[in-house]
């Protein structure tokens, strides 16, 4: 799963299935953009919701990559499900 930044306009997110059940990815593209739908990267609400998408994607075995369109810290990014 890659989440993808888009900018500072409404959708700012957007969630590409890589590879994997059509049904599973769709379900969680779902849940992630509810999550993010409104909040851009700087919003202190983005990180939490971050980690909490982050989780799910743990919990149901999903590789998660994030495109902020920039470079983070590598202590700043979540780890990722593996």
């Amino acid at each position: 799963m890659k989440v993808v930044y888009l900018g500072p306009v409404a959708p700012h997110w957007e969630v590409h299935g890589v590879f994997g059940d059509g049904r599973l990815i769709d379900d969680f593209r779902q849940r992630a953009l509810a999550r993010l739908q409104l909040l851009p990267p700087h919003d202190p609400q983005f990180r939490r919701n971050r980690e909490r998408v982050a989780r799910d994607a743990e919990r149901e075995r999903l590789i998660l990559e994030w495109d902020l369109g920039y470079e983070e810290p590598e202590a700043a990014a979540p780890s990722q499900a593996t």
